[in-house]
């Protein structure tokens, strides 16, 4: 069988439920010179990798079947923590891209400006830390409910706590924000809809098998190559 990489076109193979998705929708994990398994959020690593369906699930999944090994025809090293590592590299990834909107003028910040700025109209995205209070989140929605009525939604994202928003947007004690229309603003979205079906993905979908395997794992796994 030919490695993922060697396929053709915009889709790959999940080596773990074998189905045949888009890029956007899967992760790409490649080797490292040392044999250990690296995450590859961007897809632009060197070298052979395998693609798995990007929620926490198909990667618990390909672990517990050693697809990785079965893939790539060698022995393979997986660090315990590699879902922490995918989710880590994603959420540095959405908050890099959070940094990169408000730098472009298309992040309003702050409770009352935000609702005004739903008011008016025009936003694409809000922002909510998930460490905030919930009778502001709750009065955004309700903002959102009562002048967007019947218009397609505005996501809501609860992705970050308090302080990693305002490492992104570079103030403190930020709890609310609101994207403008643009590319800034859709390339977050993006970045956010892939954290969040990694976090919050059909847990139950591949199987009563599939769980977080780094309870159960030491530092490394040298997956057995007969496995």
């Amino acid at each position: 069988m030919r490695g993922d990489d060697e396929e053709k076109g915009p889709n790959r193979t999940c080596v773990a439920t074998r189905s045949v998705l888009p890029i956007e929708a899967l992760i790409r994990f490649a080797l490292d010179a040392e044999g250990r398994l690296t995450p590859d959020i961007r897809g632009k690593l060197p070298g052979r990798g395998v693609w798995v369906t990007g929620s926490h699930a198909a990667l618990a999944e390909a672990i517990r079947k050693k697809s990785f090994t079965r893939s790539l025809k060698q022995p393979v090293m997986v660090a315990a923590d590699l879902p922490d590592q995918v989710d880590h590299l994603l959420t540095a990834d959405a908050r890099q891209s959070l940094a990169m909107a408000n730098k472009a003028g298309v992040v309003i910040t702050g409770f009352t400006k935000v609702e005004a700025a739903i008011n008016k109209g025009g936003v694409q995205a809000l922002v909510s830390a998930n460490d905030g209070g919930e009778d502001g989140r709750r009065k955004i929605v309700q903002a959102v409910k009562r002048n967007h009525a019947g218009e397609a939604a505005i996501p809501v994202f609860s992705l970050f706590a308090s302080h990693e928003l305002d490492l992104a947007l570079g103030r403190e004690n930020a709890i609310h924000a609101a994207l403008l229309a643009g590319s800034a603003c859709d390339a977050f979205v993006k970045r956010c809809r892939r954290l969040e079906m990694f976090r919050h993905g059909p847990l139950n979908e591949y199987g009563p098998d599939a769980e977080d395997m780094s309870a159960s794992i030491g530092p490394f796994v040298l997956e057995d190559r007969k496995a």
